[in-house]
């Protein structure tokens, strides 16, 4: 599984930091190796030409110098190679060590290996198979043959395998230290920017959407020298625009609520005494024309309309209020049954259908208000449904709330007004038939005394199956 790159900021930084050592040390170490080796090849080139290749020599003439036809050692250090070259091909070759006097064995890669080496004077490396690796040099002999002294590439390569060890557990070692030093390092060093990321999260949270919302203070410390102090700056800046437009909004609401408390006391009156003085016309003794009799009618039937609508408007602006509701044990499955046989009366051309638990259902709350709750959802699928709607109540329970679920097998809502169905003066006439005017509150009633209750009003519609869901705390 491949790994994949660390995401925070702070892991990206810490690994960018041990990544950078990282590669400095690997520079370093290779540098030192470099430096080392030639070094050592220097020194190695320097005893091959201090020697003056005398072992060598000391080949050429074998029998001069020693009674015992031994090679010339003196002088020569251990593992010290000879080899004597006639025509390209190798006559004589020994090595320094005890067993001098013994024939050197050499493989024809050896000897193809020496034959090769340029008469110069210089050092070269080779490695031979049956003594490993060699510095040697190459000169002119007297008998017009070839003489190359080699020295051991052991002791240097050693010496470069001890270095890159000591290299490799000091710098394993100090990227170890870094990276947990630079993690602390940076974690102390974007502490701020968590302060700042703390706050924006703490922000998201809130119930910005309505009500009033008590915004936390800004940060402290934000030094604009800084990034973060810059972003912490700025963020405080935000937050501040953000209080100020929702103590508007806030102050806005209250007032919009005001007047809509205020108009709905003050319609309350006139709109009586109209409806009083149309009642007192209709019920007139003498002939009144059919005309005149006709528009008394529609008054009254207007009056009482305007009087359901300021009724809306006044429980609104009190909900909205915050107005606290009585909070006592109901009867939801009787409410259910009230408001069910009142559906029945009003819509008889629909098929009213219950699926309601054997055992009575009890929430804490204002039975009037949740009465009005569900007669509204039950009043909007007679009112947005043709006849023969099948409309289902159905009512579940667990141990954390109570479910009340209204399902119709009608038309539907459109998908592009379901969002804001529970809104006020929303209305959906072009997509659901109607045979009755409505005010667009009654959905709006339903969620603020949902709401009110702690609760939530959902809908789920698409054709042929709309349902209306109501959850209260159990």
């Amino acid at each position: 599984m491949r790994r994949l790159p660390p995401r925070t900021l702070r892991g990206q930084l810490t690994a960018g930091l041990v990544t950078l050592l990282g590669l400095a040390c690997l520079a370093v170490g290779l540098t030192t190796a470099l430096a080392l080796r030639g070094f050592l090849m220097g020194r190695l080139d320097e005893q091959l030409s201090a020697s003056g290749g005398r072992f060598a020599a000391s080949l050429e003439h074998e029998a001069e110098p020693d009674a015992d036809n031994r090679p010339d050692t003196r002088g020569q250090a251990e593992a010290t190679f000879g080899a004597r070259l006639l025509n390209g091909t190798v006559t004589q070759a020994a090595v320094v060590d005890e067993a001098t006097d013994q024939p050197l064995h050499l493989t024809p890669s050896d000897r193809r290996a020496l034959a090769g080496i340029p008469v110069d004077g210089s050092g070269h490396s080779i490695r031979l198979s049956t003594l490993g690796g060699y510095r040697v040099t190459a000169v002119q002999g007297d008998d017009q043959d070839i003489l190359i002294t080699g020295l051991p590439l052991h002791p240097v390569e050693e010496t470069l395998h001890r270095l890159e060890a000591v290299e490799a557990v000091l710098f394993g070692a100090a990227l170890v230290v870094t990276g947990i030093a630079g993690a602390l390092w940076v974690r102390i060093s974007l502490h701020p920017l968590q302060r700042v990321t703390a706050r924006a999260a703490e922000v998201a949270g809130l119930p910005l959407a309505n009500g009033e919302v008590a915004m936390p203070g800004p940060l402290p410390d934000t030094d604009p020298r800084t990034e973060v102090g810059q972003v912490g700056t700025a963020l405080n800046q935000m937050l501040g625009h953000v209080e100020d437009a929702l103590t508007r909004r806030q102050a806005s609401e209250e007032r919009l609520r005001h007047f809509a408390a205020d108009a709905s006391h003050e319609l309350r009156t006139p709109v009586a005494n109209i409806r009083g003085h149309a009642e007192l016309a209709l019920r007139h003794h003498g002939p009144v024309p059919a005309e005149v009799r006709h528009a008394l009618e529609r008054i009254d039937a207007e009056a009482r309309r305007m009087t359901r609508l300021v009724d809306d408007l006044l429980l609104l602006a009190r909900l909205d209020a915050g107005r606290p509701l009585e909070h006592e044990p109901v009867d939801l499955t009787l409410l259910i049954l009230n408001a069910t046989e009142d559906a029945r009366a009003a819509g008889p051309g629909h098929r009213w259908l219950l699926d309601l638990p054997e055992e009575p259902v009890t929430v804490a709350g204002d039975a009037h208000r949740l009465q009005q709750a569900i007669g509204n959802l039950l009043a909007n699928a007679r009112t947005h449904t043709p006849p023969d709607t099948d409309v289902t109540i159905a009512l579940t329970t667990d141990r954390a709330s109570v479910s009340l679920s209204v399902s119709d097998n009608g038309p539907g809502i459109p998908e592009e007004l379901q969002p804001e169905v529970f809104g006020r003066f929303v209305r959906a006439d072009h997509a659901r038939s109607r045979s009755t005017g409505s005010t667009g509150l009654g959905l709006a009633i339903v969620r603020a005394v949902i709401t009110a209750h702690g609760g939530t009003a959902t809908v789920t519609s698409s054709p042929g199956h709309t349902t209306f869901r109501l959850t209260l705390p159990n």
